[in-house]
C-alpha cells in the first residue's frame, strides 16, 4: 500500500447545513439517528408498478428564486437554496471582509436538475415534436456557478460529479484550495434529489432494496435511494469541528462494483490517516459508506479489518436512515460527524437487524449513548468505478 506522507493544514468548519430524511436541523437528526424509527417512506411514483422505499425531505423548499438564476432553476437549486437559507446571514457577515475573488465554491453532484426535465424528455419520447428542453438545469456545473452568482463572489467555482463520493471529493477539493492559498474561504457539500433517472437506473442493476436496507446485514438485498443537501463553510481560521484530512483512491476493478478485498477503500482510509498524521487507534467513530448491498458491505468491512486492524472502533452506516443520497451522500454523512463531535453525547445507531456472520465481528453501534468524550471521526465515500475517499474530522487541531 503506498503511503501518503505530506502532512495538510487541518481547515475550520465555519458553518453548516443539512436537510435529508432525517429532518431540517440539528436537533431532527440527532433524534432520528439515536432511535429506531423508520425515516424512509415508500414511494410509488418513481418506478412504474413498483413500491420503493426512499429517504426523501419532505419539508417545503424555497419558492423565491432570483430571476438571474431562472435558466438554472430547478428541485436540486432550490434544494441547495434551502439549506444555504439557514446559514445565509452567518455566511455573508463572514465573508464581508474577504475579497470576492478570494471566495469559492465547490460542489458535489450526481443528478444536478434531471428530474425537471424527466417530463419534458418523456413527452417528447411519448410524442415526436420540436420541443425546448432548458439543459442547464441539469448541466452539471450549473449548481455551483447558480450558487456563486447568488452570492456575488468571484472566485473559483466548479462543481464534482463523481457519482457517491461527489460531495465528499468536494469537501477535500475545499481543503485544498485552502491549503494552496487560492482562497480564503471556501463553500462546499453536495445536493441530490430524488428522481426517475436514478431510482431506474439502479433498479435495472438489480441494486434496489425490496424493503428498508440492513447494512451489513443477514438479509441484506440492497440500497435506498435518498435526497439531501449539507452546505459547509471552510475557511482557515480554527473551529469546533475542524476537516483535518483526506484519503483518495482509484480502484478501477470494474464499471460499478468495487474490489472484492477493499483495496482501494482501505488505501483511502490509510491516506487520510497518514494526510493527518493519526493512528488507526486515534479514530473514535467510522461511518461506513454502508451501501447494504452484498459485495459493498463486504468489501468495506475488510478493508476495515485492514486498517483497523488493532483497534475497536466505533462504527455504523447511517444510510437505513437517510437512504443513499448518491452525490450528497457525503455532505450528510460529514454533517453527522459534525454533530457527533460537537455534542459528544451520542452515536448514531447501526440497524437493529440480523448481522451476517461473516462481517457481525466489529464495534458496530448498538447504543447510541455516549460515554466518553471522542476527538476524531472518519466518514467513507465509494463510487462507481471504484472512486473512493475517506474524510477524517476532529474536534481540534491535533
Amino acid at each position: 500500500m503506498t503511503k501518503n506522507l505530506q502532512h495538510v493544514s487541518a481547515v475550520g468548519i465555519q458553518f453548516s447545513a443539512a436537510l435529508s430524511a432525517l429532518g431540517q436541523n440539528a436537533a431532527e437528526l440527532q433524534h432520528a439517528l439515536i432511535s429506531t424509527e423508520n425515516t424512509l417512506s415508500p414511494r410509488e411514483d418513481l418506478i412504474a408498478g413498483h413500491t420503493v422505499w426512499v429517504g426523501a425531505f419532505d419539508q417545503p423548499l424555497v419558492q423565491a428564486v432570483p430571476e438571474s438564476l431562472s435558466s438554472a432553476d430547478s428541485r436540486n437549486l432550490r434544494f441547495a437554496l434551502t439549506a444555504l437559507s439557514q446559514i445565509e446571514t452567518e455566511i455573508r457577515a463572514y465573508t464581508a471582509e474577504f475579497p470576492k475573488h478570494r471566495l469559492a465554491v465547490i460542489i458535489g453532484t450526481s443528478t444536478s436538475g434531471i428530474a425537471d426535465n424527466e417530463p419534458v424528455l418523456k413527452a417528447q419520447f411519448q410524442h415526436p415534436m420540436p420541443r425546448s428542453v432548458q439543459h442547464q438545469k441539469q448541466e452539471m456545473g450549473s449548481l455551483a456557478k447558480a450558487l456563486q452568482q447568488y452570492l456575488g463572489w468571484e472566485g473559483p467555482a466548479y462543481t464534482i460529479s463523481t457519482a457517491c463520493s461527489s460531495a465528499a471529493k468536494a469537501m477535500a477539493a475545499g481543503q485544498r484550495l485552502l491549503n494552496a492559498d487560492l482562497a480564503d474561504v471556501v463553500l462546499v457539500g453536495g445536493v441530490d434529489t430524488l428522481c426517475k433517472l436514478t431510482l431506474n437506473g439502479f433498479d435495472s442493476l438489480e441494486s434496489l432494496s425490496s424493503g428498508i436496507c440492513q447494512p451489513c446485514g443477514a438479509s441484506r438485498d440492497g440500497i435506498n435511494i435518498g435526497e439531501a443537501a449539507g452546505l459547509f463553510l471552510l475557511s482557515k481560521a480554527p473551529a469546533s469541528v475542524m476537516l483535518l484530512s483526506s484519503g483518495e483512491s482509484m480502484d478501477a476493478w470494474h464499471i460499478s462494483a468495487p474490489h472484492p478485498e477493499g483495496k482501494g477503500a482501505a488505501e483511502a482510509m490509510q491516506k487520510a490517516l497518514d494526510a493527518a498524521q493519526l493512528q488507526a487507534s486515534d479514530i473514535d467513530y467510522l461511518n461506513l459508506h454502508g451501501t447494504s448491498t452484498p459485495q459493498n458491505d463486504a468489501m468495506e468491512i475488510k478493508a476495515v479489518q485492514s486498517v483497523f486492524s488493532d483497534a475497536t472502533v466505533a462504527l455504523s452506516s447511517t444510510k437505513h436512515k437517510t437512504g443513499h443520497c448518491l452525490g450528497a451522500a457525503g455532505a450528510i454523512e460529514a454533517f453527522i460527524c459534525q454533530q457527533v463531535l460537537l455534542d459528544q453525547s451520542w452515536l448514531p445507531l447501526h440497524h437493529t437487524g440480523e448481522l451476517d456472520d461473516a462481517l457481525a465481528g466489529q464495534n458496530y453501534v448498538l447504543t447510541p449513548h455516549l460515554n466518553t468524550p471522542i476527538r476524531y471521526a472518519m466518514s467513507n465515500s465509494f463510487a462507481f468505478g471504484g472512486s473512493n475517499i475517506s474524510l477524517i474530522f476532529g474536534t481540534a487541531l491535533p
